[in-house]
């Protein structure tokens, strides 16, 4: 191949053009760049919302690079025989990406750069979807972090690198290769009714994202620590729908946070803590590989937790009618936002794996279906966390009271109102919404009676203390 051969660029979660350091680079030769994306075997088993959520992205991005003449190139298969076919079909000598740390993700880009190196093919790989990458990171004696705490000591006052500009200009290939159709790939399929409810709730694209940052730290940001656990209150960045994405970079992320906290901004330091701990489930997932599918602390493998998903408490979790209403908010919000709040998340893990005694990948499963910031790292942590099976996890007497958490994080029980409808006599659009975007086959109206507890929260307090204190391990 000659130098002056295209370059591949294989987008995944890097839909932006500000802060993209693999294609900045290609940029930077002056060849013709190719930007691609792949639904291919990772992507294409992803749930109905991250699926969905991906499709207005990948729209989103392919009209920013039209804004520049170029265009996004989208194929659908096995990412190797993918790549394959358009190096034959463009004559490129080069296929050039950023990193993801996911064991899904990681395996798949391992085997594409062997083979398309073993075909002379330059492939590269670039940082840019975490802060720090993950083998660069490491205790006294060489291993990995197990605790956050300590990885963020030994991260919170390295330098990271500024974000580099939009490439200003994009040169385009003598002939495009041949697109699918995005509408055809129908990404938002099994969302069904859902879509609209949900579409109401997102802010999509590399443009919204950095209005999403900079209205953060110019307005919320200062009353962070304590504003971020107040699932009633706009207190959060909800940058997390666009980092996964990458529509905004983590390294843009944290240096607004940087300048906020200079500027003497209360709560830029917590957030740049949370912008760390996102760090850690990428170095965790890298590093230890079952974090995304198994236990991570392996003697858990012996716990007698519930798996089966159609017993009637596990269908109440899903369907936010357990009879607690910290919880049954929580459920309801996810379904009609694709998000939760972070307490709530909390609060709802704890609820399924220790009041009702059931295996956190019931929940994992749940989320990876209905977030639309659903990030393979950052789930599994959190989840495992929740459940105590995991690294620094909550201890095993830890057990979220939902009562007494809404009493101090709900107080005037706004968010709880504002998600159940059930014995209102006017209710919230959010509410109502609830009952547009489920499935008809449930059942279910906001003229119904609200439940009783399907486990009440001392009752199942008691039980989940009982069962964690008498294990065997």
């Amino acid at each position: 191949m000659t130098d002056d051969s295209p370059i591949l660029f294989w987008h995944r979660r890097d839909l932006r053009l500000t802060d993209n350091p693999g294609l900045a680079a290609a940029a930077r030769t002056g060849r013709p760049v190719i930007p691609v994306f792949i639904l291919d075997e990772v992507f294409d088993s992803h749930g109905a919302a991250p699926k969905w959520r991906l499709g207005l992205g990948l729209e989103a991005f392919g009209a920013a690079l039209a804004e520049r003449g170029a265009r996004l190139v989208l194929r659908r298969g096995g990412a190797l025989q993918t790549l394959a076919a358009l190096v034959r079909e463009t004559g490129a000598g080069a296929v050039w990406w950023n990193r993801l740390y996911d064991p899904d993700s990681v395996e798949r880009d391992t085997g594409v750069k062997a083979d398309l190196k073993a075909d002379w093919i330059d492939a590269q790989s670039f940082a840019g979807h975490i802060l720090h990458e993950p083998w660069e990171v490491e205790t006294k004696q060489g291993d990995y972090y197990k605790v956050f705490t300590p990885f963020w000591r030994a991260v919170k006052d390295r330098e990271v690198p500024d974000p580099v500009t939009a490439p200003s200009d994009l040169t385009a290939p003598d002939i495009w290769p041949d697109s699918d159709a995005l509408e055809d790939w129908q990404l938002g399929a099994a969302m069904d009714r859902g879509a609209p409810i949900v579409g109401k709730h997102v802010v999509v694209g590399e443009k919204a994202a950095q209005g999403r940052l900079a209205a953060f730290i110019g307005q919320r940001v200062q009353d962070y620590g304590d504003a971020r656990d107040l699932p009633s209150v706009d207190g959060t960045s909800r940058l997390s729908e666009n980092l996964t994405l990458g529509e905004i970079s983590i390294r843009s992320c944290w240096h607004a946070g940087l300048r906020a906290q200079a500027d003497g901004k209360d709560g830029a330091g917590t957030f740049l803590q949370e912008l760390v701990w996102r760090d850690f489930g990428h170095h965790l997932a890298y590093n230890t590989p079952r974090l995304t599918s198994e236990n991570w602390r392996e003697e858990w493998d012996a716990f007698p937790w519930n798996e089966d998903e159609r017993t009637a408490e596990v269908i109440a979790w899903k369907r936010g009618r357990t009879g607690i209403r910290f919880v049954d908010a929580a459920m309801r919000e996810l379904y009609v936002t694709g998000h939760m709040h972070n307490r709530s998340r909390m609060i709802v893990a704890s609820y399924l794996c220790k009041h009702l005694m059931c295996h956190w990948k019931i929940g994992k499963a749940w989320f990876e279906e209905h977030l639309t910031d659903w990030d393979p790292a950052s789930n599994a942590l959190g989840w495992q966390w929740s459940a105590g099976s995991g690294p620094d996890a909550t201890p095993y007497f830890r057990v979220f009271n939902p009562v007494t958490q809404l009493d101090r994080f709900d107080k005037k029980r706004t968010y709880v109102d504002h998600w159940i409808a059930e014995g209102q006599s006017q209710p919230s659009r959010d509410a109502l919404d609830y009952f547009e975007a489920i499935p008809r086959r449930w059942g279910l109206s906001p003229g119904d009676d609200y439940p009783e507890p399907v486990v009440g929260a001392d009752e199942g307090r008691k039980r989940a203390l009982e069962a964690y204190e008498n294990r065997s391990f």
